[in-house]
């Protein structure tokens, strides 16, 4: 049942002569899927954050625009980090530069 000390003393070191060469040939397939990754998902989301904020940065006095809940509107004021948006006559209300979705063509918005 059990081995003899005789054969346990004589068995050979168990670490292959490869060993470093077979680790990397296993993380290859883990690192392969990493860089498929970053191209197909990490790198556009970047890039559509990067053109949000320039969009956002460049809202002035006049823009129509239509926010993330769907609400359309001139915008009247800007501020560091609001936004007054005309939304009917007499309605303004103030909102997040960041909830502004994106800026629509002039004539869109009839207020």
């Amino acid at each position: 049942m059990f081995i003899s000390s005789a054969f346990a003393q004589a068995a050979p070191a168990a670490a292959p002569a490869g060993g470093m060469m077979s680790s990397i040939t296993g993380m290859l397939p883990l690192l392969l899927m990493f860089v498929v990754l970053y191209f197909v998902m990490i790198r556009p989301q970047m890039k559509r954050q990067k053109e949000h904020r320039a969009m956002i940065e460049a809202i002035a006095k006049g823009d129509e625009v239509a926010t993330a809940g769907g609400i359309m509107g001139r915008v009247t004021q800007l501020a560091e980090g609001n936004v007054s948006i005309l939304i009917a006559p007499n309605v303004e209300v103030q909102i997040q530069r960041s909830a502004i979705a994106q800026v629509l063509p002039k004539g869109t918005v009839k207020v």
